[in-house]
Order: C-alpha cells, then structure tokens, then sequence
C-alpha cells in the first residue's frame, strides 16, 4: 500500500499558497493511489521542538548507554524518523523566509537528520539510509526570478535537494510558485501553473 507524509511549513494557517499546493498534490495522490495512506504534519499548528544539548548527546550515544534522560530527548526524532521511513512519498510544503526555508521546518529537519538513523559515516564516506522512495517540494515564492535571473537568491531549492540526496533519497522534485505577492491574476496564474505540473507528477508515479 502506498503512503503519503505531508510536511506543511507555512506559518500561515489561512491564505497559505503552500498549503494550497499541497492540497491539490494530496487530492491528486488520493486518487492515484486509493486506500493508500496519508500522515499529516503541520510544523506551524504542532511545531516541533528545537533539538538541546541533550537531544544531540542522544543521538551520538550508542543505544544500549542511552540513559531515561537520553531515551526521552531523543523520542520526538524517533517518531519523526519512524513517520519518514515509513512512507514512499515525503511531500513537502514551504514558502520562502527570507531567501531559506522556515525556522519550523528547519526544526523538522534537524529532529531527522541523524548519525546512524538516517545516514551514516565511516570516516571517510556518508551513506544516506532514508527508505522514503522519492520526496516532493512545493514551493511558494513571493518574488519572480528564482528560476533566472534570483537563481543565487534561492536558498530553499538546492539546500531541500541536497539535504533528501545527502539522506538517501535520489527521486527530489521542487514545484515552485513564484510572485506569491504580485497582483492577483499573476498569483492565479502561478497557481493554476504549479498544480499542473503537481497532477502530471502524480500521474506519472509509480
């Protein structure tokens, strides 16, 4: 059975144009694949805590020294990580902040980011061990031209890439949405753009 892990990052609850995409990349994927099963986490109505001293001793504690203390800060990157290997399709859904991604999904991710959970390293080589199949981006970007001439200004595209390939997961696509903010035929345009590159993803997945 085929199952779906939604990541929303936006910090708008209503009137979010990432959530939106999400929306109709969920619709699209419950069709594709009826019964399959859909996680849902909101990073901004539930966010995730930021990881402290003692959440990353646990992670570079071997498992058989982990102390209750240790054992219950790294509980929340557990269950993380469990709800990421558990599925075949991670989407993900972001605006841009500033140039990068929100401070709550970059809390998602330090949680899942991992020695010897989700990568490995023998002093010489990293090996990702994310069992998820592919992961989907769809991005929302207030200003046009990250894809020309604000290329250099993207930060969330190559850092989401990277990150996923780093982890193990080769099948990274990024849907944007540019000009977020422009008048609103430009934004409806976008939109309608951005879910029909979603519905010909979906539709073409395994």
């Amino acid at each position: 059975m085929s199952s779906l892990l939604r990541i929303d990052a936006s910090s708008r609850l209503t009137g979010s144009h990432s959530r939106a995409l999400a929306d109709a990349f969920e619709t699209a994927w419950s069709a594709r694949f009826p019964g399959g099963t859909i996680v849902r986490r909101d990073l901004v109505a539930n966010p995730v805590a930021h990881i402290h001293e003692t959440t990353i001793a646990g992670f570079y504690t071997p498992p058989e020294s982990l102390d209750q203390k240790l054992k219950g800060a790294i509980a929340l990157s557990d269950e993380l990580i469990g709800e990421l290997n558990a599925a075949d399709t991670v989407l993900i859904a972001t605006p841009m902040y500033n140039f990068s991604v929100p401070s709550a999904l970059k809390s998602w991710i330090d949680q899942i980011v991992r020695i010897n959970r989700t990568f490995t390293y023998d002093g010489t080589n990293f090996v990702g061990l994310v069992k998820a199949k592919r992961v989907v981006v769809v991005a929302a970007f207030g200003a046009a031209g990250y894809g020309g001439a604000m290329a250099a200004a993207d930060f969330v595209t190559p850092y989401l890439k990277f990150l996923f390939s780093f982890l193990g997961v080769s099948d990274v696509t990024v849907i944007p949405a540019e000009a977020t903010t422009a008048d609103a035929a430009t934004v409806a345009s976008n939109i309608d753009r951005a879910k029909t590159d979603i519905l010909k993803l979906v539709q073409a997945a395994a």
